[in-house]
Formats: structure tokens, sequence, C-alpha cells
């Protein structure tokens, strides 16, 4: 089969060579189910203090992985092996560290279809969804390998003043060791991104994946290991935050950091990190992310621009659009096609082709959805879903249904808090200026988007709306489907903490900082 670049927009249901690969995928997926890893330091395999089971939320009867659990002093060897490492890597000419990481990337597309069958198993995902992350971890690589090539390596030349004399350049330089701390939902293309950018500048890393997410993460060191990247250079170590996570923070041989999962953990980290003085703390933390629907918008591409994001995965985006803001005298018809399309939705195990939707992570977040649903329930009405399948794998998986609520007051908690679950809430308001302001009125600046048919209310949203990334009229996604080199991704306020964004240009640099090179001949 000729290769097919593949995004979230690819899958089709006419790909027929695309999913019989898939297929092919999956059988070889299922053949490692249950397989032992251990932690990968110093470029030699570590065992833990005991090991943990990784179970599917598709089935929990499913043990995806058995992994070594790491300790503190698992953390503090990976340290510094990254730190024994690195001279040699920072002096490595940077066209070589690219070329080792292009091949990473390489190799993580070659395996696209294996990986991504046991990074669904892992977390939940449909096949659009994983291959699409897959790819996307291979792409970030790429991208950001191309950014650092047209930078020249980030080395400038700055003006001498008409001294012929004077020769004087900006340099960006590496900081050192850089930890890595990714999320479940994302577990290769939010490990992969921030460790290229990291390594490509010239840093080492110590890399710790969300213990839902280990095998996913021990996956990238394989390819990796693979592409010859040096020993030490990259380094994981799975197991519980309360001891990896927490000795990662506490470390001193810690020289910046990136985390990207919760608000909570995310601004304590973000307090503490810098203890001696200032350190790079690149906090990625989520979204309560609008869509504005007008009375000139087209509400069929609305309905289902919204229901792709609120849905797609669960709900569980840091893009997923939560909430709704639609002009009242469309607001009945929109909330009327939203449930016509939601009530569409086909759920079950990700791994089937039929299947649109799969399961939530955890009971925890099953807990969150029904005490949601309750909430609206008393407070509002439940225009669809609310309910959590049973029988059959559903009894043994985390299944619940995508839900439409709305009648809340604009105030609702359902307006505010991070849910990630399949839920989000309608609202109807009076102008478009009242939808931007409630839009506004958040802790979190991620995502939002627009449906309408005037291009001044184009305009007011994108002159006026407190996000980073912003949508117009898109069927595809209200709020979410960010590419690298695309669509730049990252938050303003609560959802991130340097103003520079993930998948652009910027994003590289922020690992590396700037030395002034002034020489008199």
């Amino acid at each position: 089969m000729e290769r097919i670049k593949i995004t979230y927009a690819t899958l089709r249901a006419d790909n027929e060579d695309l999913h019989a690969a898939y297929e092919a995928g999956v059988d070889a997926a299922r053949k490692r189910l249950g397989d032992g890893y251990e932690n990968f330091i110093g470029g030699a395999p570590r065992g833990g203090d005991g090991t943990f089971e990784v179970r599917s939320p598709i089935d929990t009867d499913i043990v995806v992985a058995v992994v070594a659990k790491g300790t503190r002093q698992d953390v503090k060897d990976a340290v510094a092996a990254a730190r024994a490492a690195q001279p040699a890597w920072r002096n490595t000419p940077w066209r070589e560290r690219l070329t080792i990481l292009r091949r990473v990337a390489d190799l993580i597309s070659e395996r696209q279809m294996e990986y991504g069958a046991l990074v669904a198993y892992e977390v939940g995902k449909s096949r659009i969804e994983t291959l699409g992350e897959v790819e996307e971890a291979a792409d970030l690589i790429r991208y950001y390998s191309d950014v650092f090539e047209r930078n020249d390596g980030y080395q400038h030349a700055m003006d001498n003043l008409g001294d012929p004399a004077v020769h004087t350049k900006s340099v960006l330089r590496p900081f050192g060791v850089f930890a890595v701390i990714s999320p479940f939902n994302f577990p290769m293309a939010l490990a992969m991104g921030p460790s290229a950018a990291a390594m490509m500048g010239g840093n080492t890393v110590v890399f710790k994946p969300a213990t839902a997410a280990s095998l996913s993460g021990l996956l990238l060191a394989e390819a990796v290991r693979d592409a010859g990247v040096p020993d030490g250079v990259f380094n994981i170590v799975c197991g519980p935050g309360a001891t990896v996570g927490q000795e990662i923070q506490e470390n001193d041989g810690i020289d910046g950091i990136v985390f990207t999962g919760s608000s909570e953990v995310g601004m304590k980290i973000y307090r503490s990190f810098s203890r001696r003085y200032p350190k790079p703390t690149i906090i990625e933390m989520g979204g309560k992310n609008p869509a504005i629907v007008t009375a000139t918008a087209d509400l069929d591409e609305a309905a289902e621009g919204i229901m792709r994001s609120a849905f797609g995965y669960g709900g569980q985006k840091c893009s997923a659009n939560s909430r709704v803001y639609v002009e009242r005298p469309v607001h009945d018809e929109l909330v009327r096609l939203l449930v016509e399309k939601t009530e569409k939705i086909v759920i079950g195990d990700p791994l089937e082709r039929a299947n649109w939707l799969g399961p939530v992570i955890d009971a925890n977040a099953v807990g969150r959805f029904d005490q949601a649903v309750a909430e609206a329930r008393r407070d509002g009405r439940v225009f669809t879903g609310g309910e959590r399948l049973t029988g059959g794998y559903f009894d043994r998986g985390f299944y619940v249904e995508p839900t439409v609520v709305g009648n809340l007051p604009a105030d609702h908690r359902l307006f505010q808090d991070e849910l990630f679950v399949p839920l989000t809430a309608v609202h109807a308001v009076d102008s478009l200026g009242e939808a931007i302001r409630l839009s506004n009125d958040s802790f979190y600046g991620l995502t939002a988007g627009v449906y309408t048919g005037k291009p001044d209310e184009v305009e007011a949203f994108l002159d006026e709306c407190h996000a980073g990334v912003l949508y117009v009229n898109r069927r595809a996604g209200a709020t979410t489907g960010a590419w690298p080199g695309v669509q730049p991704f990252g938050g303003w306020k609560g959802s991130g903490s340097t103003g520079k964004s993930g998948l652009s240009m910027y994003y590289p640099a922020q690992f590396m900082r700037e030395q002034s090179h002034t020489i008199v001949d």
C-alpha cells in the first residue's frame, strides 16, 4: 500500500486500504497485550519497586501491559544519567541532532498501525483519533526540526554599528536537563512534542508518562532507542505521581519542566518548581472551551462542529467544546439539530470500525459524569444522554452517553469547571456581545469557536475573544483539531504559562536560553 498521510481528518469510510492496515496493526498489538516492560535509564532497562498493571478502559479484563513501578531513586538515577549525557549531546552539531530525531519520527510513522492499536487499547481512542495522534507525534518532530533549520540552529548575526572588527551573534543554548510529564489523553503527541523540542535544542530528557498511559510512553522510548538517540539523552520512569512525579518536581538536577494536565497540579508546579532561581516552567492546563452560534449561522454546520468537538474522544480533550452560547431566536433549532446528531453517535469498543466513540478513561471520569448529569437534572434540563451504558463488555468498561444539557443559569458550575467527559451545556443569549462576555468569563482561555454569517461578527469574535486558538465556521470541529504547522495550539490565562503555543514556530525556542557572543578582531 502506498503510504497515506494520516491526520485526524484522513480516515474515511471508503478508505479500505487504510482500514485493512489498521486491522493488521490490531492483530500485531494483540500479541503484545500483557507483556512486561521496564523503565529506561541511561540506555539500559531498569526494574522497579514491583510492577503495576495497565488495564484497558475498553474492557478492564484486558491487561494492556505490566510495567515496572519507578521509585524516587530511579528518578535520581535518570537525572544523573541525563546530566552525564548532556554535554556530549549539546556538543553534537545541531544538524546531526535533527538527523537522529527525524529517524525517530520515521520509525513512529512506520509503526503507526501497531502503535495506534496499542494506544487505543490503553486509553480507549477510536481509530481515527489514535492514528491521527501517532502521526501527530511524528509530525511534531518533523515540524520542530524544520523550524530549527529555518532559524539556522538559532544562531543569528547582530549589528556591529559599522565597526568591521566587531562580530556579535545571538545564540540560543540549552538549559541542561528537562523533565516532561505527559497526560493520558494524548499520550504520544504531548510526550514526544516537548521531548523532541528539548532534545533538538541540546537538552536531555527525563520523561514521566501518565500512569494510565505508561505503555504509550514506553513505545516512544522504544522508537527513540531504535533510532539511535545516544544513551542517557532520553530516559523514562513510569509510576505514580506521589513518588515519581514528586521527585521530578523537587529534584534540583532538573533545569526545566513541561507539564500537561490539571490546573490543580499545574499551578502547584508553577508556584513551587523554581526554588533557587527562575527556571523554565511550561505548563498546559486545559480549557473550558466555548462555541458561539449567532442568528445568522448555518445551524447544521454549527451543530455538526459542536457535536464533533464536544464528544470526540469522549470530551477528554483540553480543547473539547464543553459550553455553547447561542442567540435566542435560533436556540431551540440549534438544540434540536445537536440532539439529533448526538443521538446518531455509535458507541462501543473503539477498535471496531463501526464505533465512533469509546469509553472514558476510568471510574473517576464516570463519577464526574454522573455528578454533572445529576446537577443538570436538578438545576436545568438534560436534552439527551445522561446514562451509563450497561450489558456485555459495557459492564467491564467505562461507557457513558454523550450528553447535551441546558436551561441552566449562566454562572452554573457546568459552564465553569473542566469535566473531561462527554457533556456540553447550552445557554441562550441575546447578543454576540453577551456571548463573548460569557465566553471570556472563565479561568481558562484555550480554544473557542464561532458560527456566523456576518463578517463584522467574525472580526468582533477574533478581536475580543480571550483564547489562544480560535476557529470560525468550522464543521470539522468547533474548538478542536489542531495540527503541527497548521494551527498553533496554546492557551491564555489559566490554560498555559508561557503565551507561546505548541505546534508553532515559537515552541522550540522555549527550551533554550539566549547568549550574546561579541568577538573583537
